[in-house]
């Protein structure tokens, strides 16, 4: 997984990733609060094999972790309830691409490494 940490003066922090993984990107960016940055890296580490996974409800995006891979959902993925055919005049549609991403533990351990040294750099 390849990304790239920019200090924008007018957004703040961002991450700029692969197309594949810009969910991942968004929630590192918007859904995470820096505060919770160094407490999350010490959770993470601790999940093992048996371990319960660890799931953090965000505003706009479900973060689930297991030993495994790390697990990012956009919510509009859980709204099956929605009649989407009261819509089908204005031609709208509900597009999965881009709405669920995901990269194995290590990559997203080192990612978060690495975003907590950018955003605590001086």
């Amino acid at each position: 997984m390849e990304y790239q940490f920019i200090r924008d003066p007018i957004t703040g922090f961002r991450v700029k990733i692969s197309d594949e993984h810009a969910l991942v990107g968004r929630w590192l960016s918007e859904e995470l609060p820096f505060d919770d940055v160094a407490q999350l890296i010490t959770d993470s580490k601790a999940i093992h094999k048996d371990s319960p996974v660890l799931v953090k409800e965000g505003k706009e995006i479900r973060f689930t972790l297991s030993a495994d891979e790390a697990l990012f959902e956009a919510h509009a993925l859980f709204h099956q309830a929605d009649d989407l055919s009261n819509y089908d005049d204005d031609a709208l549609v509900l597009d999965e691409h881009g709405l669920m991403s995901g990269c194995g533990y290590e990559d997203f351990i080192a990612l978060l490494e690495a975003w907590y040294q950018f955003i605590h750099r001086g």
